[in-house]
């Protein structure tokens, strides 16, 4: 028996990195999965996005443990597109149970188009979190079941962050810290229906965001940020990876936290703990 058996879990950013960790070990615990990706670049963000041969591949790999899965093309700046998505796994599953907006870019190292860093910083990793709860809410509350909504946020989202003073960088951490916002005003507002709000708060994670070429050649090229004790994990190692991040999703998403709602949850290291 699974500890998500019968939860439909409606998820952003899935088609690789801890997007895909957590439809794939969801699926593990009986989930069955709403997937959504861009599967296109974004022309400020200086690494590679997933493909939809990415988002593909989730779809195998939740199969392979014998989930179920709706995985369909989305950005989540569009909120038709989206809701579109959304609809789709709801004409195969019946209903959510936990939304988890994950989808997020990280244009912090780009020196063209900075003022457009901004906007699409703000818009994937804010207005991109209100919109994919937005478009389940209204579902959720309806079905008087409860849930629980997870929000990506990160170690950035609850410290001073910074790689530099780039537009891209200052949406990221400004909208980090934003997600904080939303979650503890909808933590209170959604109590009374029982849906449960919190964010997740990663140190760096071992993912194609900050594991790329491009990133690489930055820290060579500025060995006094990757090597300052500022931004070094307590803990010895470089990275997490996306699977201690996707246990901590299963735990909240799941009836053991059922009474937990409006917290930020470090998995992180010891990083804010420095």
């Amino acid at each position: 028996m699974g500890r998500l058996d019968g939860k439909v879990v409606f998820i952003t950013g899935a088609a690789r990195g801890q997007g895909r960790s957590h439809a794939v070990r969801m699926a593990e615990e009986g989930a069955s999965i709403i997937a959504v990706d861009i599967c296109e670049q974004i022309p400020t963000v200086f690494y590679p996005l997933a493909t939809k041969a990415d988002l593909d591949e989730t779809v195998a790999q939740v199969e392979a443990v014998d989930g179920r899965i709706v995985a369909q093309v989305a950005d989540v700046r569009n909120r038709d597109a989206l809701q579109a998505a959304y609809d789709a796994g709801i004409e195969e599953f019946g209903h959510v149970d936990t939304v988890l907006p994950n989808a997020g870019i990280m244009p912090v190292i780009n020196e063209g188009a900075r003022q457009q860093a901004w906007f699409d910083g703000i818009d994937t990793l804010l207005t991109g979190v209100w919109q994919t709860i937005e478009v389940a809410l209204p579902g959720m509350i309806e079905r008087g079941r409860g849930g629980s909504i997870l929000i990506t946020s990160s170690a950035a989202g609850l410290s001073s962050i910074g790689l530099n003073a780039l537009p891209g960088q200052a949406a990221y951490s400004a909208a980090k810290h934003g997600v904080v916002g939303l979650m503890r005003l909808y933590a209170s507002q959604l109590a009374t229906h029982l849906i449960r709000v919190n964010t997740v708060h990663p140190t760096g994670v071992n993912t194609p965001m900050v594991v790329n070429e491009a990133y690489g050649a930055f820290v060579q090229e500025f060995p006094e940020i990757a090597g300052s004790p500022h931004f070094q994990n307590p803990m010895p190692v470089p990275l997490v990876e996306p699977i201690d991040i996707s246990n901590a999703m299963v735990y909240l998403a799941s009836d053991e936290a059922r009474y937990v709602t409006g917290v930020t949850f470090p998995v992180d290291a010891g990083y804010l703990n420095r």
